[in-house]
């Protein structure tokens, strides 16, 4: 399918809207912030002292949050549903999510601190992508793409029985109740420190997509094809899936586990800038981080108590993938 819109077009209206809505996040909320008072704040022009706490303690952070969240997510999946030509996989398939809720709800279980918890789920997250591909590597005489996604899907499936049964051992009142919440989502405990810890971690999985960005495209086109034009499939395989595995583990850690964004925001962008990787991962990457501003600034404006983001991704990415698929809409 061909866009409608030049490339550049439609990066410059995705790069607008991130802009527009990180400004409307930064003014939304208990307390409100006038556009003149967040003006003042961020140029330092004498603001009020409240102000400047509520914004750059709370506000900024949690806005800086979700656009590297969202970014890392929809970038993942655009990797992952690339490599294996699939456009119904995503950065769960391959047990990611999976792996790191369950790094995260032993911590909880163990009652370790916050830093702990973070770091199970970040080790959680790789090691899971590692039994995965070191299961798959032993699977001889079948598709290699269809092999990791199956092994994926047994991975995560053993990995997500064992949360279960955390989740049955802890206490009810006080472990289980923080492990659920974990779970589904959320950016509302982000502290800046939090942040600077995962920001390095996405731009070093980011790297490598952007500098190998014309051999996704020709990885795309299968194995054979890919291997006689020069490239090792095998190798390049295991960086694009370290690489996108990385950014997602980093991203988990300090969100929780945040669904659909990186299924159906890859799909928007296609139809948008086309399939051409080069075009593909900055406009689902801005996509991404303009939806989840847009559900995160939702959640904590909802009701008195803040919405989970993996109920609302899933209230709004659930209709939208329906309607890209009775559409009839493709663009592979």
């Amino acid at each position: 399918m061909r866009p409608k819109l030049k490339t550049s077009t439609v990066i410059m209206l995705l790069s607008m809207i991130v802009v527009a809505g990180s400004l409307i996040a930064a003014t939304v909320g208990p307390y409100t912030i006038e556009l003149p008072q967040l003006a003042a704040a961020l140029l330092g022009q004498g603001s009020d002292p409240t102000v400047d706490t509520v914004l750059f303690n709370v506000r900024l952070p949690r806005i800086a949050a979700s656009l590297l969240v969202g970014a890392a997510l929809a970038g993942a999946g655009t990797v992952y549903q690339g490599l294996f030509r699939n456009p119904l996989v995503s950065p769960d398939i391959l047990g990611v999510s999976a792996g790191a809720g369950l790094g995260a709800a032993a911590g909880i279980f163990l009652s370790l601190p916050i830093l702990a918890i973070q770091g199970l789920s970040f080790i959680g997250g790789l090691t899971t992508v590692a039994l995965v591909y070191l299961v798959a590597r032993s699977v001889r005489g079948h598709e290699p793409g269809l092999v990791l996604v199956l092994s994926g899907v047994v991975i995560g499936a053993l990995a997500g029985a064992c949360l279960s049964l955390l989740k049955i051992l802890s206490d009810p009142y006080d472990q289980l109740p923080a492990i659920t919440f974990w779970l589904l989502g959320s950016l509302a405990n982000v502290t800046p420190q939090e942040l600077l810890s995962a920001t390095p971690a996405v731009f070093a999985g980011l790297v490598p997509l952007v500098l190998l960005r014309w051999r996704m495209n020709l990885m795309a086109l299968g194995d054979e094809e890919a291997a006689s034009l020069g490239l090792s499939p095998a190798r390049l395989r295991l960086v694009f899936i370290c690489a996108a595995t990385l950014m997602t583990a980093a991203v988990v850690t300090i969100a929780g586990v945040i669904g659909w964004v990186g299924l159906v925001m890859p799909h928007i962008a296609r139809l948008l800038v086309g399939p051409n990787f080069q075009r593909l991962l900055p406009a689902a990457m801005l996509l991404g981080a303009a939806y989840l501003l847009l559900v995160d600034t939702v959640a904590r404006n909802l009701g008195q108590a803040e919405t989970p983001l993996g109920i609302l991704t899933a209230f709004v990415g659930g209709p939208v993938f329906l309607w890209l698929l009775t559409s009839g809409r493709r663009a592979w």
